[in-house]
């Protein structure tokens, strides 16, 4: 053993060893003192690399020439490829120290054949490894990205062309929109100042309450501004993808894709809306083997299983189909609902025939779907029954055992041309009562581990239900930054934007995001990349397991008693050992009984303790733990074909996450409803980036509830997860800042994301100041000077400004920009309202609120959701603004003319802000309403009449005004007379 004061080796993770001549450490680059041992600086020089890679100075070729055999090579690999460097700490290596530990009666003491094969075999490699040469051992650890880099350095002097290029926006763009923001900041403080100094004696309580609603509307425009400070786009090189890992007469060497599709309820979410994003996923165009795609089926529906059977013998026709003729999209029910010339671009003279073929077994495919769904409308009171005569074991939901299927794949059926399919997986996880499922977040989970189980690859795309690939090529596009070894150091996932079909041409009710998906995302991009919205989005499979970027930042000080996203820094000794125990140098290392190995040393001894902090960590699987120890993907050595799927059952169960840090630091994280925005914080926090990818052509779309009560449910649900997470450990407001990792800008956008349903409070008291104004004749701002209308003035315009140098740069629509500040209202008084009195239920008193899972199939009728309306309480409070508002009108245009010429002008600025909140409300009153014409005329007749008597009455009685007020006295008697 060497002594443990010398360096560590930044390329193997051993120590350098000794000098020729014993004087002092080894010393490879006397120019920058580049930490190498002999045994890896042999391998570089023998590769043909002859120069420093730190600091490119020639290394003297004489210092391999001596002493190479004083010591032998042991090479071991460091943790995922992202501890090679010596300064930083391993994050598993944190993240297990704080995980309680496994229950003993849970340990395999030895009696197990596969443990002890995997001692043998721990045992045979290491002595392999100590007979073998150097050079032998180092060509093993070498990665698989270096090995490509080193043959497109030595083929052709143009592969290493970049896959993928930022392209900022102009600086005749983006300086304005900077500088205005500056000018704004700047005119909000002196119109604070103003505020804030003239107070309105008459009504101070009103004036207390519109300044403080102000200043915080002032504070959420910083935390939604400033992130959108360095927007940038970025473009990919497909073909070039294709050049450099796709030559002709070799092996695709494209990383493997495993894509995830959830589902929960087949009559909510129907099965046919299901099976077409299966299909767009099997006909995906990327290579087969590469290919599997996880349907979750979190409801262990019967309908939902049969559904896929149908989809998988009609994959068999449509598959072939979309590859030859290249059609796009490639889920059917949208491909043959285009209003387009279907024959553009396609020459084939047997196109039309066999598009017409296929439209008929579509058709007959639909049937079959359609009459499943229909059976299963109602349940037999014994239960569902399978072909073969045994009950479903799905019959009780909430108590049923884990379900996998494998339908298609390398040994199942081929197409109809008698070329393989992806693999097509069901997976239905465990559910018994008593345990926490964790809805949607558990269900991801037990996919990744399936799915480590059985294919393992590198890379995880994840999609809801009702979202198929609108682009077949939008994999490629995801790997032309995941796989440059340029951009991908860092990267935790590549995030698209959602695009929606079925949405009415006006999107009364902003569904398609325009404004978040084209301005806040593109903003985040150039900071430290996009918040995870939760479908869409491909995931790097070793950072869902909680490790850390291979350019991982360097922790501060192991003195400073500060905590870090991880929890409290560790003294130097401490971290020394984590840094030992995170290496690891066998993936079949033996992993339950230390008695049973003979002669292991110390190093030996840290290798075994830190594989029980994986089973702590990961769970008590030893083929899934090796599985997440291989950085490139692939099966484990250890995994048994015949065994498969029985240990893929296992990992499944539904006390396989108990005492493991599945939920908290690794995969997708609990305790929010919106796991995506926190499992995409912790990532971030951990140090990783991720990038925002937008194809020309839209790579998913999907469907939106768009009538107006399920898009307040909805956004209901995403505010009420932000409150969560604003009231967890898990808050950016002090989560993670210990470790330097998240970027300050980055940081304001996620605190944004969690604030921003308390703006409701605010916002219903602003839009209620206007009514009460004009109902008691008072007002909430002085005479205006000439220098205050200055700075309203100025306000105002800087508003409009910074609105239309957005869209400039952006590309979005004014409509689109003015849809999305109205829903901002609308939501904000109705659903984010609710949401933040539901979420303080929720965290401190323990009230749940179920949430149902939105219906996606709309009516056969074009936009028929559009004009349903399902009264709920949470259409309460915007109503009832209007409604005052509009009384607030007309009370205030009835005391003008009743008091005269001099009451018009202070009228004006009450009415302009409650014609403000009307305008921004006229998009709920028009869903209220229902189909225009069918609104009763008497509805409207009555409404009008009954405002006018209310107003008139009002001014009559006019309680606002003391009873001793001599103006009143006079006015009655001028009445009465």
């Amino acid at each position: 053993m060497m002594q443990p004061e010398t360096p560590i080796c930044n390329t193997c993770g051993e120590h350098i060893g000794l000098a020729s001549d014993g004087t002092g450490v080894f010393v490879a680059c006397h120019e920058c003192n580049f930490p190498i041992c002999k045994s890896c600086l042999e391998y570089e020089i023998n590769e043909g690399h002859t120069a420093c890679i730190q600091c490119s100075t020639p290394y003297d070729v004489s210092l391999t020439k001596v002493g190479v055999a004083e010591k032998e090579p042991v090479t071991r690999n460091t943790m995922a490829g992202h501890l090679s460097n010596s300064q930083d700490a391993g994050l598993h290596a944190r993240t297990v120290s704080t995980v309680s530990t496994v229950d003993s009666d849970m340990i395999d003491e030895g009696g197990n054949p596969i443990w002890k094969n995997r001692v043998e075999s721990w045992k045979d490699k290491k002595n392999k490894k100590k007979k073998g040469g150097g050079k032998v051992a180092k060509e093993v650890q070498v990665p698989v990205d270096q090995h490509i880099e080193e043959k497109q350095q030595s083929a052709d002097p143009n592969a290493m062309q970049p896959l993928s290029q930022i392209v900022p926006i102009p600086k005749s763009q983006i300086a304005p929109y900077r500088t205005v923001i500056i000018l704004r900041l700047i005119i909000l403080g002196l119109f604070f100042h103003y505020r804030i100094t003239n107070p309105v004696e008459s009504s101070y309580g009103l004036w207390l309450t519109s300044v403080i609603c102000e200043i915080w509307f002032a504070i959420s425009w910083v935390l939604d501004q400033f992130p959108k400070w360095s927007p940038i786009n970025r473009i990919t090189f497909t073909d070039e993808l294709s050049a450099r890992y796709e030559r002709e007469g070799e092996p695709s060497e494209l990383a493997a894709v495993d894509f995830f599709v959830s589902t929960v309820d087949p009559l909510k979410e129907p099965p046919l809306i299901t099976a077409n994003t299966v299909l767009s996923i099997l006909a995906v165009d990327y290579p087969v083997d590469k290919v599997s795609c996880y349907v979750s089926d979190d409801g262990a529906a019967m309908l939902t299983f049969e559904s896929l059977v149908e989809t998988a013998e009609f994959a068999r026709k449509w598959v072939p189909f979309c590859k030859r003729f290249s059609i796009e999209p490639r889920a059917p029910e949208f491909y043959f609902s285009q209003k387009i010339d279907y024959l553009k671009d396609k020459v084939q003279p047997s196109f039309v025939k066999e598009r017409r073929a296929m439209k008929r077994d579509y058709e007959e495919y639909k049937v079959r779907v359609n009459a499943l769904v229909a059976k299963a409308q109602k349940t037999p009171e014994e239960g569902w029954t399978m072909q073969d005569g045994t009950p479903w074991p799905g019959n009780n939901p909430r108590d049923h055992p884990g379900m996998i299927q494998v339908f298609l794949g390398h040994s199942g059926a081929h197409d109809i041309e008698g070329n393989e399919l992806p693999r097509l997986v069901y997976v239905s996880r465990e559910k018994r009562p008593g345990y926490q499922h964790h809805k949607k977040a558990g269900a991801e989970n037990a996919l990744v581990r399936v799915s480590a189980v059985l294919t393992n690859a590198p890379y995880i795309l994840n999609l809801d239900c009702d979202h198929y690939l609108n682009n077949s090529k939008a994999v490629r596009e995801a790997m032309c930054f995941l796989m440059d070894p340029q951009v991908s150091r860092d990267v935790c996932y590549i995030q698209f934007p959602q695009r929606f079909d079925g949405i009415d041409r006006s999107d009364r009710y902003a569904n398609r995001n325009t404004v978040f998906f084209d301005v806040n995302m593109k903003g985040l991009d150039g900071i430290q990349g996009p918040v995870y919205v939760g479908t869409g989005c491909v995931f790097y499979r070793q950072a869902l397991y909680g490790y850390g970027p291979q350019s991982l930042p360097t922790l501060p000080s192991p003195s400073s008693s500060s905590s870090c996203c991880c929890g409290p820094k560790k003294p130097k000794k401490d971290l020394e050992e984590f840094k030992r125990d995170a290496r690891r140098d066998d993936l079949n290392a033996a992993i339950f009984n230390l008695k049973e190995i003979e002669s292991y040393d110390d190093y030996e001894r840290s290798l075994l303790i830190s594989q029980m902090s994986f089973e702590k960590t990961f769970g008590m699987s030893s083929v899934f733990i090796e599985s997440t120890l291989m950085e490139n993907g692939g099966l484990a050595e250890s995994a048994n074909p015949a065994t498969m799927i029985n240990e893929a059952i296992h990992v499944i169960s539904c006390g396989y996450e108990e005492k493991t840090a599945w939920g908290k630091e690794i995969g997708w994280i609990y305790g929010s409803v919106t796991e995506d925005i926190l499992t995409g914080f912790k990532m971030h926090c951990r140090g990783w980036r991720s990038i925002y990818c937008m194809p020309v052509r839209p790579a998913f779309k999907g469907s939106a509830p768009i009538n107006l009560s399920d898009r307040l449910h909805q956004v209901l649900r995403w505010a009420l997860g932000s409150v969560e997470i604003f009231l967890s450990r898990h808050c950016p407001l002090w989560y993670g800042w210990g470790g330097g990792r998240l970027k300050l800008l980055q940081r304001l956008a996620y605190i944004n994301t969690i604030v921003y349903p308390f703006t409701s409070l605010p916002l219903v008291a602003y839009c209620t100041l206007p009514a009460i104004c004009l109902l008691t004749g008072k007002f909430i701002i002085p005479t205006l000077s000439n220098l205050a209308a200055v700075w309203f003035l100025c306000l105002f315009l800087s508003i409009i400004t910074t609105s239309v140098l957005e869209i400039r740069w952006s590309g979005v629509s004014i409509e689109e920009l003015w849809r999305n500040e109205q829903f901002w209202v609308i939501g904000g008084v109705s659903a984010h309202l609710f949401a933040v009195f539901q979420g303080f239920l929720k965290m401190l008193a323990g009230v749940d609120t179920n949430f149902t899972v939105t219906a996606k199939a709309a009516d056969d009728q074009e936009f028929g959701e559009l004009y349903m309306i399902k009264w709920t309480t949470v259409l309460i409070p915007p109503t009832t603004l209007l409604v005052l508002n509009l009384v607030g009108v007309v009370a205030g245009f009835s005391d003008a003319l009743n008091k005269g010429y001099e009451a018009w002008g202070p009228l004006f600025g009450k009415v302009f802000f409650a014609f403000w909140v009307i305008l921004h409300l006229y998009p709920f009153l028009k869903g209220l309403m229902g189909r225009q014409n069918r609104t009763p005329t008497i509805v409207i007749l009555w409404s009008v009449l009954l405002a006018s008597v209310f107003s008139l009455v009002w001014v009559k009685i006019d309680p606002f005004v003391s009873k001793g007020d001599s103006s009143l006295t006079q006015g009655c008697i001028a009445i009465d007379c």
